[in-house]
């Protein structure tokens, strides 16, 4: 077995127990290559066809493509699609700073669907490899009634045994990706024949690593325009995936604030 067989399998071992432990669930759908990979493992999961919905929080400011993409492979993968309105950046606090602020709106738009929706159980594609704070999370992470994360009271998780059990009006937040790489993202990708939106190509000298809203998400120096030159970049650079996102140069605390809040 290679590791990305590996990686496919524990993956597709926690889809399935998601599904089979939970009541109702979803599954988050920012467009993004981690989303993406994320939908063809629970294809794979569940031969051919996702049980659940997929559901596309929308801040309304993401880039054409990606709308473009959404569009075309809802319907090529026949997905149950949920598309939920983000709140004006008003309704979120007013002390983050400008990025983090704007950012926000997809928590405040994630609580209010989930309460919408009822979900118990909502599925998304974080790696801890991306950021400090990520990199402390668990497969199956337990949410307040709130949404907020309570990053010193996360259960234990030996030999593949998840804790799903929930208080009344909390969810769980399921990260079948969690233990990948951006590299092995990449690699995967490549071997699956999965669709990539051109925007992480180089055009111009420039890509994206991280795709968000367009108002605070650059582009990165690059000359990458394959999936072979996007794998042999990643071997040598030295720049983090997340460079290009804007919050992520503001003040040292606010993606804590944001992800204790019940941000992804």
């Amino acid at each position: 077995m290679t590791r990305l067989d590996a990686l496919e399998a524990q993956s597709i071992f926690i889809f399935r127990e998601a599904f089979a432990q939970l009541r109702k669930i979803a599954m988050l759908w920012s467009l993004g290559k981690d989303s993406n990979v994320m939908i063809h493992l629970a294809r794979k999961a569940f031969f051919g066809r996702l049980p659940f919905p997929a559901m596309h929080v929308d801040t309304h400011r993401k880039f054409p493509e990606m709308y473009a993409f959404r569009d075309q492979y809802a319907k090529e993968w026949d997905l149950d699609l949920i598309i939920e309105d983000c709140p004006p950046i008003e309704s979120t606090d007013p002390t983050l700073p400008p990025a983090a602020r704007s950012a926000a709106r997809k928590t405040e738009g994630l609580r209010l669907a989930l309460a919408k929706h009822g979900f118990d159980g909502v599925i998304a594609g974080i790696r801890r490899d991306e950021e400090p704070t990520r990199a402390k999370e668990r497969f199956f992470s337990p949410r307040g009634t709130d949404g907020a994360w309570n990053v010193r009271e996360q259960p234990p998780e030996f030999w593949d045994q998840y804790n799903t059990a929930l208080t009344p009006g909390a969810h769980v937040r399921i990260h079948p990706i969690l233990h990948w790489t951006e590299m092995d993202i990449w690699a995967y990708t490549q071997r699956e024949g999965i669709p990539v939106i051109p925007l992480y190509f180089s055009k111009d000298g420039k890509r994206y690593r991280s795709l968000g809203d367009q108002d605070i998400t650059n582009p990165v120096e690059s000359d990458a325009s394959t999936l072979d030159e996007i794998l042999a970049e990643l071997a040598v650079t030295k720049t983090s995936e997340r460079s290009g996102r804007a919050m992520d140069h503001e003040s040292e605390d606010a993606f804590e604030r944001l992800r204790t809040a019940g941000y992804l």
